[in-house]
């Protein structure tokens, strides 16, 4: 079942996206972040319960942008416990934020994805999204290696 994540779920959902980035976020900051776009209407973050236990989440920002004249939903993280891959569910959790983005009048829906993330490459290109932007970042902190690697 797909529902609107609540505060109980800081927890689990901390869990998926650490180990989505292969890496121990910050914890404290996490959950400051995360009850403050709880409450902010343009975010929604979706979670998959299933027996009751959240095994996958979907974390959606919705903005209006100048180069498209329009407003864009974009899929910030997804993240589906590795015991439940391959059951369909990133797809469900998709579709919803596609038909929360239509509801919204948003003109498209998009993602950004690690250069390194292959399946998650071929999952998005399955659900019928196109690869047709780059991204580019720069480190403000100073703690670029320089390198393009997951679990930093």
């Amino acid at each position: 079942m797909i529902c609107k994540a609540e505060k109980e779920d800081v927890k689990r959902v901390y869990e998926l996206i650490c180990d989505m980035e292969q890496s121990a976020l910050p914890y404290e900051q996490f959950q400051r972040i995360f009850l403050a776009q709880l409450e902010d209407g343009d975010y929604c973050c979706l979670v998959y319960r299933r027996d009751g236990e959240c095994v996958g989440v979907l974390n959606l920002r919705f903005e209006e942008q100048l180069h498209h004249a329009g407003k864009i939903a974009e899929v910030m993280e997804l993240a589906v416990d590795g015991r439940y891959r391959g059951r369909g569910l990133g797809r469900e959790l998709l579709e919803r934020a596609c038909a929360l983005a239509k509801e919204r009048r948003c003109m498209q829906i998009e993602l950004a994805c690690n250069q390194l993330r292959r399946d998650a490459h071929r999952f998005y290109l399955r659900q019928g999204m196109s690869c047709c932007h780059y991204k580019f970042s720069r480190s403000l902190t100073g703690e670029d290696p320089g390198e393009n690697r997951l679990g930093r």
